[in-house]
């Protein structure tokens, strides 16, 4: 007995793999939108995921500039360069907004949470 393999899009719409033209990646596998046979990339959607993948990124980045904060007061140094780094790190996923294409958003990974995913 044959098994069917099916691709579900975002919204639920589903379409067996084997006729289905689907993205070359599936770095943003929750935004893909089935039109007819081809499955394609929602842009909104891919951006909401980027932003979440930098949040999870940046999380122990805070943590540790937290710290580094922290000592930084206990012995008077100065703290500007922490609070600025913390400042990137927060302002980071904002980073792909103005994407108009995947592409774009893929290179918009901001440099303060390391090394990109997309790379």
């Amino acid at each position: 007995m044959a098994v069917t393999t099916y691709i579900v899009d975002k919204d639920g719409n589903q379409i067996d793999a084997s006729t289905a033209t689907v993205p070359a990646n599936r770095d943003f596998r929750g935004a893909w939108v089935l039109s007819g046979s081809v499955i394609s990339e929602d842009l909104t959607k891919a951006k909401e995921i980027f932003a979440d993948k930098i949040r999870e990124a940046r999380a122990p980045l805070l943590e540790a500039l937290d710290t580094d904060y922290m000592k930084a007061l206990e012995t008077s140094a100065d703290t500007a360069a922490i609070v600025a780094s913390k400042q990137a790190l927060r302002d980071a996923p904002t980073a792909g907004n103005s994407a108009t294409t995947i592409a774009e958003l893929k290179a918009a990974w901001p440099t303060a949470c390391g090394d990109s995913p997309y790379a």
